[in-house]
């Protein structure tokens, strides 16, 4: 399973809030079939296939162009491991069960 997690800036828009734009993000990420999980930073979700997650970027990135930003910066990180199988749920697990 691939982690990825995706953040988006629309810049030259009218209102410093973002929050529509995440939205349709969101939207976006949800047609494809993905479960994303929004945070305050970012939004992470998990796919089978890389060929996937770059369809997410490509689908998130242009929905903010779509709404009217005249600039966007996104930001796409992906953790992938091959040796084993992994989940976002799992990755949290394996962090709080080593935590005092």
């Amino acid at each position: 399973m691939i982690i990825a997690e995706i953040t988006v800036i629309p810049i030259g828009t009218k209102t410093p809030s973002v929050s529509k734009y995440v939205a349709k993000a969101v939207d976006e990420l949800k047609k494809l079939g993905l479960k994303p999980e929004l945070t305050a930073m970012g939004t992470i979700f998990e796919a089978e296939d890389i060929s996937l997650i770059l369809k997410a970027f490509e689908s998130v990135h242009e929905s903010v162009f779509e709404q009217g930003a005249e600039r966007v910066v996104t930001t796409l990180k992906i953790d992938e491991r091959r040796d084993k199988k992994g989940s976002i749920k799992q990755k949290a697990r394996s962090v709080t069960s080593v935590s005092h």
